[in-house]
Order: C-alpha cells, then structure tokens, then sequence
C-alpha cells in the first residue's frame, strides 16, 4: 500500500544531512591537525586541541589549519557546482512531467554512496583528498537542494487551496528545525561516544532506510508518462525542459513576472549569506578564543536549529494579523541583528546568546516560496521549484566559496569580519522586499492571481 507523507523522508535525509556536515568538517579539521603537527588530538579528549595565547607557537599553527579546512571546503563545495546545478535543474523540471520520486531517489542514491565513501575513507584513513572527487560524482545525482526541491513540490501537489501552502511549507520547514536541532544537539557525542567511523555508518543505514521508503512505500503526486513523452530523444527533453523554464516567465503577465523575479532574488540574495556562512560558524566556534570541542559545537548547532521552531511558531502567529512580506522583514532584520553580535562574540555565555536574533532565520525561506508558488500555475510547480533550487545550489556553492575564502583571508587579523560583512550584504534582501512592497504588493494580489490562473485555465479547455 502506498502513501503519501513524504515528511518520513524529509526527517531521514535531515538527519544524515545534519549529522554529516559537522562530522566531515571537524574529521577533516583534526587529520589536517594530525597529519601536519607533531602531537595530535585524542578522539576521547574532553577539550579541544585550541590555544588562546597568540605568543605561543600553537595559536599560530591552528590559524593555518583553519585557513587548510576552509580552503578545503572551498575545493568541496566547487568540486560538485557544475554537475550539481545541471542535474537539479533537469531532474526537478522533468519531475512536473514523469513524477516527484525520481529526483528524490537519484539525490538519496548520491547521499548513500558519499556516506559509503566516508565510512571506507575514515576507516582504512584513505587521503582525505579524496572527498573531493566524491563529491564531483555525487553531485551529477542531486543534491540536498535537489532533495528539498522535489519534497517541496510535492507537497504544494498536495495543496488545493493557496493558503495552505505557507502553513504547509513552515511545518516542513518545522519539522527539519525540529530534526536538525536533535540531530545537531548529538553529533559531539556521536563523535565522542562512537568515532567517525561508527558515526558515519549510522547515516549510511539511515540513507538506506530512507531510499526504501521512497521507492517502496511513497506514492508519486505526479503519474503523467504518455507514451510520446517516453520516446522522445534526450535532446527534445532537454530542449523542452528550458523551454519550460522560458515559459515560466513569458506566459505570466507583466506584474506577476516582475513579482517572481523580485521574489527570486530576495530570496537568492538572502540565501546567500545564510549558506555562506553556515560552515563558518563551525570553524569560529573550533578557534580562538571560544575553544569549544565537539559538544559543545553539538549544543551550538542545537541551539541554532531552534530557528526552524520559532520560525515555524513566528508564521503560525503572523499570519494571523501580519502579511507575508512583513514576516520577511522581521527574518531578515533579526538575522541582520545576530550577525553583528556574532562578530563580537568571546566568550561562551555570548556565543550561546547571539543564537536568540536567529530566532527567525527561517522565515523568509518560508514565505518567500510560499509567495512565488502563488504566483505560478499549478502545473509550473515543479519548474518553479527546479529554478528554486538551480538558484540554489549555484547561490550556495558561491556563497559557500566566497565566504570560505574571506574567512580564510581575514581569520588572522579579526576572525569577526565574515560575520559584520554578513549583517552589510543582508541590507541587499531588506531593500529588495521594500521594491516589491513599494510596487503595491499585498495578500489581495494572491487572489487576482488565483484568479488569473483559473480564468486562463477556463479558456483553455
């Protein structure tokens, strides 16, 4: 019997996803410190291997091991740019026609074989080196983002009235606050308590679990496989997957084109600064002078997962006497805030406040898709969220490479600095929402666009 719940899937891959990032970093973090030190760091330590006197020979090595992992993660993260915006893009706009489950077990199929790669890699300690090309090959099978794209556009399948959408996307958007925040509040201990080897085979038995579900229990929201689209050549797939795309815009009036591309980039310009420097807090938290070992980035990694919660609860209470672009600005300017305070953070008392300005990170994510699904027809769902996450994957590996190399270049003189030019590039977001509010938007505009959409689709027939 199949179902359709794809939230089961959604907290699997939030799991491994959570649980592998923070465990690839400080894995990679500790064998460059081992394997170009004299003295290395003892897996059932209770502290990090940190120094706070920059007089001490120490303090200047462990600046030029966090510049190593950042330039390393760079190197990750453009190994897989190319290939994975290819294969998001063809894989989410194809899904409008042949179904949402293909992207979802090509990117989980991707996931399992990294997971496979880091269990071999951390056990027989392969060169490291070597998480660069499986990521290059992962990636020509989606990503995390192609993953979440599909989820997303099955849900909104789902939804016959428009205002379920934003309620239905913050409660996924919830519900991997939810995970995260769990899963993130236990990876210092899965390290201590386990090892990365036994930590890593435990996400490949999750991914596993997970593909079993999709293929054999998940129902497809989408089951259009007409005899035509099946014998068309690659290149006419390929050719009317773009076209779809061109389609996208040119077949919406001229409001609803000018909304969308607002509405992609506010959300692509906010993103960016987001994903950017989601790494970076990691490498902060290891350094000078917070110090903190792998619990203690656990209970900071929980504690910034809280933001899907409060996100979620933010929009369950606003949407009730607020509009949605206001929300947005609320996410963006408490971002704004905690970004600052970031900067000036020493201590680990402060380190654990600034997580409280993040409160609703998430918000803007959430509305802003909720605000674009609205504004396309029901069957452009899937080539919306395709270009979502096309945008996505190419904001995040951008993001992820600037910001990786300025963190790199400035962690020497004033480790902070990513964090002050954050708050400044998060200005770009909050004017672009102020054009849009400015054009006149307002919650009536989702029913004349409902309306269109209706009227259009009359005619049709």
């Amino acid at each position: 019997m199949k179902v359709v719940l794809v939230e089961p899937a959604i907290c699997l891959s939030a799991f491994a996803l959570t649980l592998t990032s923070p465990l690839t970093t400080q894995y990679v973090y500790r064998r460059i410190w081992n394997e170009t030190s004299n003295y290395s760091i003892a897996l059932e330590s209770n502290i990090s291997q940190c120094e706070k006197n920059k007089s001490s020979p120490i303090f200047t090595f462990q600046e030029e091991v966090q510049k190593k992992v950042s330039l390393f993660s760079l190197q990750m993260d453009m190994s897989g740019l190319i290939p994975g915006l290819v294969s998001t893009f063809i894989l989410l706009s194809y899904s409008d026609h042949q179904g949402r489950k293909f992207p979802m077990i090509l990117s989980s199929v991707g996931a399992l074989a990294t997971s496979i790669w880091l269990c071999l890699l951390s056990y027989f300690a392969f060169p490291f080196q070597l998480l660069i090309a499986s990521t290059f090959i992962a990636a020509f099978c989606g990503n995390s983002t192609t993953f979440l794209g599909a989820c997303f556009a099955y849900i909104v399948d789902q939804c016959k009235e428009q205002k379920q959408k934003t309620i239905r996307i913050a409660i996924t958007d919830f519900i991997l606050g939810l995970v995260t925040g769990l899963t993130g509040l236990s990876s210092g201990y899965f390290i201590r308590e386990l090892g990365f080897v036994w930590s890593f085979l435990i996400i490949t038995m999750v991914l596993t679990v997970n593909l079993v579900y999709i293929v054999f229990f998940l129902d497809d929201s989408k089951t259009e496989t007409s005899s035509q689209s099946g014998s068309r050549s690659c290149s006419e797939a390929l050719k009317n997957l773009f076209s779809q795309t061109y389609l996208l815009f040119k077949n919406a009036s001229g409001k609803q084109r000018s909304l969308l591309g607002l509405l992609l980039f506010t959300m692509m310009s906010y993103f960016f600064v987001i994903i950017g420097t989601s790494p970076i807090f990691i490498l902060y938290e290891l350094d000078s002078p917070l110090c903190w070992n792998e619990v203690f980035i656990g209970y900071g990694s929980a504690l910034g997962s809280i933001s899907f919660l409060s996100s979620f609860l933010g929009i369950w209470v606003f949407s009730y006497f607020m509009e949605d672009i206001h929300m947005a600005f609320i996410g963006i300017l408490t971002t704004m805030v905690g970004m600052a305070m970031t900067a000036f953070a020493r201590t680990t008392l402060m380190m654990f406040l600034v997580r409280l300005p993040f409160l609703f990170t998430i918000v803007p994510l959430s509305v802003l898709r909720s605000m674009m699904s609205k504004v396309v027809r029901s069957t452009e769902q899937g080539t919306l969220f395709a270009c979502i996450a096309f945008l996505e994957t190419l904001s995040g590996a951008t993001a992820v490479t600037v910001f990786n190399g300025i963190y790199s270049a400035t962690v020497g003189w004033y480790p902070g600095f990513i964090f002050l030019l954050s708050a400044v590039l998060l200005l770009i977001p909050a004017i672009s929402l102020c054009v849009v509010k400015c054009s006149n938007w307002n919650e009536g505009s989702y029913v004349v666009l409902t309306q269109e959409e209706s009227n259009e689709d009359t005619s049709d027939r």
